[in-house]
């Protein structure tokens, strides 16, 4: 056991850990470690006997776990971009929006999404059409911009109409053209 305060120690389960010991050990760790940090946060946020203001709190960890894969290099962007948003809708759906909290506003992750998004639907319809054709790293980029529009259906029942709302709605018909 160390003596740092957050209990590490090889092999000790982190599901078991409080919210505290695991905010701390996220802070500190790197690689694989930050890693299963992040799942076990993910974890007790999935955690239904948990109450909800209790699994918002372990799911805005995990998003914390996520965002430090990012800033150190520890995983490529676009599958830290993908569990951000899946984590983030799954809490709208399953412990409602929050539009007070940025994290559980289904307006501010629409624009995230849109913003992430590097192809316009036209752009991606195209390049699809002749997917067979194009250098594998396009074809990367298409699979990529399939998996990140993945679960738009759902975001658009809790926007109202509008123009980011429409461009999610052309986004989830283009994705059903992606490879």
């Amino acid at each position: 056991m160390s003596s740092d305060g957050h209990q590490e120690e090889p092999g000790r389960d982190l599901s078991t850990w409080t919210l505290d010991q695991l905010q701390t050990f996220i802070h500190d760790a790197r690689g694989q470690q930050l890693e299963t940090a992040r799942v076990a946060a993910q974890g007790q946020a999935y955690n239904s006997s948990h109450p909800r203001e209790a699994r918002r709190q372990w799911a805005k960890l995990s998003l914390l776990g996520n965002g430090r894969m990012l800033d150190n290099a520890e995983g490529g962007s676009a599958r830290v971009a993908q569990q951000d948003f899946m984590l983030r809708m799954w809490v709208i759906d399953r412990l409602g929006p929050d539009n007070t909290d940025p994290d559980w506003s289904p307006e501010a992750l629409a624009s995230d999404r849109l913003n992430t998004l590097t192809f316009t639907p036209a752009q991606a319809a195209g390049l699809a059409e002749h997917w067979r054709d194009l250098p594998i790293e396009q074809i990367r980029e298409l699979r990529w911009h399939k998996n990140l529009t993945a679960h738009l259906e759902s975001l658009v029942g809790y926007l109202a109409p509008g123009p980011v709302r429409e461009r999610l709605v052309t986004w989830a018909a283009t994705r059903a053209l992606l490879p």
